[in-house]
């Protein structure tokens, strides 16, 4: 089984390992499971999230695959990469959650990106509970070295506060 490469995916390090490229509001913040408003979540594993702020929060990992101990050879033989995400909103606010995902050169020039249409999640029509999203890239060609993974939101009604979208469980596996 393939390692995640991602690290302190859950928050368990509160910000550690993250560069947060967008802070806006009141900033990131690492919460408890489930929450004010919020929703259990699947893997009892799990224990914490970020939560996001009433302007854009956004947080990324570059990840150097050599560093990571993968060779340049069995890179380029363009290994399968998949990505997971797991997000949620509030009972009580609605938010949004956006991630971009890039598969990146020597020189961290983009080979091939993943990046969803934001997702608008409002409480009074849609059910806000923990959601996933994964994509595999394949055929991407040789000279991948680097994965940058970014993800976040905010809420939709500026409240002072952490009432955007909340994050957790994030991944990112290269097939050995």
């Amino acid at each position: 089984m393939a390692r995640n490469l991602l690290k302190n995916p859950c928050g368990e390090e509160q910000l550690e390992f993250w560069d947060l490229t967008e802070n806006g509001g009141n900033q990131w913040k690492v919460e408890d499971m489930p929450g004010d408003c919020g929703h259990d979540f699947s893997d009892d594993g799990v224990t914490k999230y970020f939560a996001t702020s009433f302007e854009l929060c956004l947080k990324r990992q570059v990840i150097d695959l050599l560093a990571e101990g993968y060779s340049c050879e069995h890179l380029d033989t363009q290994p399968a990469v998949t990505v997971e995400d797991w997000y949620c909103g509030r009972t009580d606010c609605g938010c949004t959650y956006q991630m971009t995902v890039c598969l990146l050169d020597e020189i961290q020039e983009v080979m091939q990106d993943f990046k969803p249409e934001p997702v608008a999640l409002d409480p009074d029509s849609d059910n806000c509970s923990w959601r996933q999203v994964s994509h595999t890239f394949s055929e991407y060609g040789p000279g991948l070295r680097f994965i940058s993974f970014e993800h976040g939101g905010q809420d939709a009604n500026y409240w002072n506060g952490w009432f955007g979208v909340r994050v957790t469980g994030s991944s990112v596996t290269v097939d050995v």
